[in-house]
């Protein structure tokens, strides 16, 4: 079982806080999507004998993208590709694009997932944020969203500067009220060359504050679990049957084919990925060239990918299988690297019973989930 990820590479503006791949110019929007389907029919025999579940459409912003357009898109997988009969296909929007007409277009659509990006629920924030959508888009797109599909993940930014937590308190109260069934929310970060560590350094904006950050994440896990949510992952939390399929593919290390450009593919011992360049990427396609970059996986690399991903979950790291997977060697050196942590309480050693042979897992605690990717860091095999 596989995944295709496409990525649309275009914004109507820059995010103060991004750095994933994009333009603001539609310029090549035309251009770019033939290059795309090309790229699709180049790579057919990539999943080979692979039966691709889950269709993953990010950005960027794809819900720029018309309904033609995507559906485009889609037919094209479906002719190069063995789809199951019943695939996640998700929709990354922006709350501006998604006008009741739209949503009642994309819901006749095989597109039956929106992840949408409120990222806030305060207009100040969302200025702060330079985000395209307003307050009132967030509010008016969920009520019409949730009448047409039942699938539906907003994300939502916490550890902002200065917010307080009755604040953040009233943008989750916000998302259960609209019946919501998935939430995926991350610490606001500071990435290099962004307009905001610009305006940190500047003095322009409040450097960030962790122990917000951690009082904010606290009550995010507390409230979702109180609404009946799963925290299954560091950063998402889905109700019973409405966990992303995509993303959990990522964490179980299956394999996936990512398309255009800056897009990541993932084959088990080889990672590669597309120029981050629109036109390089456009210039290289057309001549039937893949402008990727490919990355051969030692075996530390993939005990590494394997322990960074399914710390961050419910599922946590099974010894069985680091030691069948990578070696003795390798479950001895997670057994002596992780002590420290579980003399801290920070991660322990659990049991499934229910297996018909009694397995083992290491999993953070709840003191350690937010310092989980740092404990991973620890753990790997240099």
């Amino acid at each position: 079982m596989s995944g295709i990820y496409i990525h649309i590479p275009f914004c109507k503006q820059a995010c103060h806080y991004c750095d994933f791949h994009f333009s603001t110019s539609m310029k090549k929007k035309d251009e770019l999507i033939q290059t795309l389907i090309t790229e699709l029919q180049l790579r057919k025999n990539e999943l080979e004998n692979q039966v691709v579940e889950t269709i993953y459409f990010g950005g960027g912003t794809p819900s720029l993208l018309t309904n033609e357009e995507l559906l485009l898109l889609i037919t094209s997988i479906y002719k190069n590709f063995k789809v199951s009969k019943d695939p996640e296909i998700t929709l990354e929007a922006n709350p501006d694009d998604l006008t009741k007409e739209r949503i009642i277009q994309l819901s006749k659509t095989p597109i039956n997932r929106l992840s949408i990006g409120v990222q806030s629920f305060f207009q100040d924030d969302l200025i702060s944020m330079n985000r395209a959508h307003n307050a009132e888009e967030a509010e008016k797109c969920l009520k019409y969203a949730t009448q047409y599909y039942d699938n539906i993940t907003i994300d939502l930014i916490y550890g902002i500067p200065n917010m307080s937590i009755d604040k953040w308190q009233k943008n989750l109260n916000k998302a259960f009220q609209f019946g919501i069934n998935h939430i995926s929310s991350y610490a606001l970060t500071v990435e290099p060359k962004t307009a905001l560590a610009t305006f940190i350094k500047k003095g322009n904006y409040p450097p960030m504050d962790e122990d917000l950050a951690l009082q904010h994440f606290n009550c995010l896990v507390a409230e979702t679990q109180k609404q009946g949510f799963i925290h299954y992952e560091i950063s998402n939390f889905g109700k019973p049957n409405y966990f992303s399929k995509h993303n959990t593919s990522y964490w179980e290390g299956k394999k996936y084919l990512g398309i255009g450009p800056s897009a990541h593919s993932f084959h088990q011992t080889q990672r590669s990925w597309n120029v981050s360049n629109n036109s390089k990427y456009i210039e290289a396609i057309q001549n039937n060239m893949l402008p990727n970059t490919i990355e051969e996986l030692s075996v530390s690399d993939r005990y590494n990918e394997y322990v960074m991903t399914r710390l961050r979950t419910i599922w946590g790291v099974a010894l069985q299988k680091v030691e069948n997977d990578f070696g003795t060697e390798y479950k001895k050196h997670l057994l002596q690297t992780s002590q420290k942590y579980i003399a801290e309480g920070l991660v322990n050693i659990t049991s499934d019973p229910s297996e018909l042979v009694e397995e083992f897992f290491l999993k953070t605690t709840q003191k350690g989930k937010f310092l989980v990717d740092g404990i991973a860091s620890e753990l790997f095999m240099i």
